[in-house]
Formats: structure tokens, C-alpha cells, sequence
């Protein structure tokens, strides 16, 4: 195979979040549900907040992408490149080891 492929990763932390909270929940706490009242009905009396829609939000640690190009031929090897790449550009902080693939194209 010729040719090249532009490979995306983002670097593994042991202290990444990713959790879901849902709506409700948010508005069962006390401390949340009086930060609304008193942004959206400032000096207003006898407010109840109430959910509308069983949403959910989701709390995730922001991750930068890298990118770096790779030879078709080296496609079994995708992840021992993005390390090798992490390793060259400095990009193994302490708690972060790990490597997640995000996406890989073909130019």
C-alpha cells in the first residue's frame, strides 16, 4: 500500500472525568437550585424549579488532538507510532501514559 494516512490522538490521564449528571439530579441539590434562583428570578418569591425533559449533561475532561502522518503500510502499528510520537514531542506529563486513538484518514 502507498500512500499516507493523518492519524489523531489524544493522550490517556488517570485523572480524566467523564461522568453524566441528569438534570434532575442537578436541581434535587440544594446549593445548584438556589444559584439559579437568584441569577434568572433575582429578588422574586416562592420560585420552584421543575424539570421539563429528562436530560442529562455529561462532565469530561477537555483533551487536546494531536496529529501526526503515518505510511498506509504502518496501519497495524498505529498505536506504537502515536507513542513514539507522544514520547518525541514531550507530550508524557506525569498520571498521563496512556494513548486513545481518535480518528485516522487517508491523504
Amino acid at each position: 500500500m502507498e500512500g499516507k494516512m493523518k492519524v489523531s490522538y489524544q493522550m490517556l490521564c488517570e485523572s480524566d472525568v467523564e461522568k453524566e449528571v441528569t438534570l434532575e439530579a442537578l436541581l434535587e441539590n440544594e446549593k445548584v437550585a438556589k444559584v439559579i434562583k437568584s441569577e434568572f428570578a433575582k429578588g422574586l418569591r416562592n420560585i420552584e424549579l421543575s424539570r421539563l425533559t429528562d436530560a442529562k449533561i455529561a462532565l469530561r475532561t477537555h483533551k487536546e488532538v494531536f496529529e501526526f502522518e503515518a505510511k498506509k503500510s504502518d496501519f497495524a502499528d498505529l498505536i506504537e507510532l502515536a507513542e513514539e510520537d507522544a514520547k518525541a514531542n514531550k507530550r508524557n506529563k506525569k498520571g498521563c501514559s496512556g494513548i486513545e486513538l481518535v480518528d485516522f484518514e487517508t491523504l
